[in-house]
């Protein structure tokens, strides 16, 4: 276990009942400076529910959260100090330029104004906002909107940030471009927690994942750990003609594994313990003379992994909403 001291955020079973519905049902983990956390699960998992706790938006039922070492529940003060937080909503004003917003809220932290001047060029530079720093923000890309949200929470240079699906709703490009940035946040040594249903998204960024549904963990490890207990690696072969599937098929049988043939995509998988099989399968073709367009091993997803341990995907229809809300 990681010494106390080394943790930036620690949670320490927390529940979170409304009613008779339990959102979150004894969730503990720990996450050490300067790492990123994915806490990733669909829709109504609980993942929302507790970061508010976490944060000191929500009062958990019972268990507890340490954030920058200080207790949620007895140091609320202190932990808002310690913490930026980004929900899944932008929460800048769009009336407001850029440059205006980060007046506003750097005014609240109380911050200087010639040092508060000086820290928003320097966010507005480092999330590339200085060209439209002075138009309104309603005039502003999604994903523009987005660094902003996030640019605001840095002001206060929190040790430790909350993000909360932070690349929903943004193109492929902004979403790319937003975990550049959040990966030179933790180059700087930001530790962050990150809520995603976004495979792609934990398998990018998080050094460990927490894999949440119907409010409980059932998994947890790094990207590499989860995709390995899903199961073995695939040898994935995509023939040139769709007339050699039969017989590129036949081959693969040699091996004494299932092969599963995409007729569409000309494409056929089955399992593959490692390189050994990956070259024993590319001698076999080159001696049948089948003309082959690809051929490689295929580690599982994040998402075969949610599937493996849930019987779903992550999509879902569910919405996570705290009742009232």
């Amino acid at each position: 276990m990681t010494d106390a001291h080394d943790l930036a955020i620690e949670a320490i079973d927390l529940v979170k009942r409304f009613g008779d519905f339990t959102a979150v049902d004894g969730i503990s983990f720990q996450v050490p400076r300067g790492t990123v956390l994915g806490l990733l699960g669909p829709n109504g998992a609980g993942k929302t529910t507790t970061v508010r706790m976490m944060t000191t938006l929500s009062e958990p039922t019972s268990g507890t959260a340490r954030v920058a070492g200080y207790d949620v529940l007895t140091h609320p003060d202190e932990v808002r100090r310690s913490m930026g937080l980004t929900g899944q909503a932008a929460t800048v004003d769009e009336i407001l330029t850029g440059r205006e917003n980060i007046a506003m809220i750097g005014g609240l932290y109380g911050i200087g104004r010639k040092a508060l001047a000086a820290r928003g060029d320097q966010l507005l530079e480092q999330f590339s906002l200085t060209a439209a720093a002075d138009k309104q923000v309603k005039a502003y890309s999604g994903g523009m909107r987005r660094r902003l949200d996030l640019a605001v929470s840095l002001l206060a240079a929190p040790p430790v940030l909350f993000l909360d699906e932070p690349t929903t709703g943004l193109d492929p490009r902004s979403r790319t471009e937003l975990w550049d940035v959040l990966r030179a946040l933790v180059d700087d040594g930001t530790t962050l927690l990150l809520t995603t249903q976004y495979l792609e998204e934990a398998d990018q960024l998080a050094d460990d994942i927490v894999v949440v549904d119907h409010g409980r963990i059932i998994e947890h490890g790094t990207a590499l750990q989860l995709k390995e207990r899903a199961g073995a690696a695939s040898l994935v072969l995509t023939v040139s003609h769709a007339d050699d599937l039969s017989a590129a098929a036949a081959v693969l049988r040699r091996s004494g594994n299932e092969v599963f043939i995409e007729s569409s995509a000309r494409r056929i998988t089955t399992a593959a313990g490692g390189l050994a099989d990956l070259t024993t399968a590319a001698g076999w073709l080159d001696e049948s003379g089948i003309a082959v367009d690809d051929l490689g091993l295929a580690r599982p997803s994040l998402d075969d992994v949610f599937l493996s341990l849930t019987g779903r995907r992550t999509e879902s229809d569910d919405n996570e909403q705290e009742p009232g809300q």
